[in-house]
């Protein structure tokens, strides 16, 4: 959660310098785009997989990544925004904990991923120097370039694969007012990602990706 708290870190001093800021609202028909940063921090317990391969199974732990993203938002009224999030492909490594082979058995795979995610957003004090706002949505994420490491192919893995993944998604941001047309903003959101995991062609579980994504960025509105 350490970019969660960066984030924090900056909107605070966004805050305390732009109050003086006079606000102007996002209005109906505006277009928003933002670019930034944006981190992916899947949950601690992804899931156990592989309890062909151990009895016990092989627990998962994915890794996070952060990368450039951008978005567009259209705003079809002054509260009501519609936002699509897009970035570079993020890249994850896979790790292992399986007690039957003696426990953490180190980085089993790795992979990529872009997350695509449509948001219905509510901007609920548009005239505000400081415009928060919560929004849910859905994503889409596909998987790619996956390939086994380690300890699978030792055991003779050839090919790992990740299935792609539709969920929902929820989230909480802020615009801090910088002129009439610039903006700084951050935003948190939690997405339900699911992966089912195959090697060699057969599933051996599911993935359970869940992460934490937090945002942070300039934007600009024509």
């Amino acid at each position: 959660m350490i970019a969660v708290r960066h984030i924090a870190v900056a909107c605070t001093v966004a805050v305390g310098s732009l109050l003086a800021t006079p606000a102007v609202a996002h209005e109906a028909g505006d277009w928003i785009v933002k670019a930034g940063l944006t981190s992916v921090m899947p949950t601690s317990d992804n899931g156990t997989v592989g309890k062909a391969i151990a009895p016990r199974g092989i627990g998962l732990d994915i890794d996070s990544s952060t990368r450039p993203s951008f978005s567009l938002t259209y705003m079809a009224t002054r509260h009501l925004g519609i936002e699509l999030l897009a970035a570079a492909p993020f890249q994850h490594d896979i790790r292992g904990d399986a007690p039957d082979l003696g426990g953490d058995i180190g980085r089993i795979g790795k992979t990529r991923h872009l997350p695509p995610t449509l948001s219905l957003q509510w901007h609920f004090l548009p005239d505000a120097a400081v415009q928060p706002y919560v929004g849910v949505g859905v994503n889409y994420t596909t998987f790619f370039h996956t390939k086994p490491t380690g300890a699978l192919r030792e055991l003779g893995v050839e090919k790992l694969t990740l299935s792609d993944s539709w969920g929902l998604a929820a989230q909480v941001g802020a615009d801090v007012r910088l002129s009439e047309n610039w903006f700084m903003n951050a935003s948190v959101r939690y997405i339900d990602i699911k992966t089912k995991v195959r090697i060699d062609g057969t599933k051996i579980g599911t993935a359970k990706v869940n992460p934490w994504v937090a945002t942070i960025g300039v934007g600009y509105r024509f």
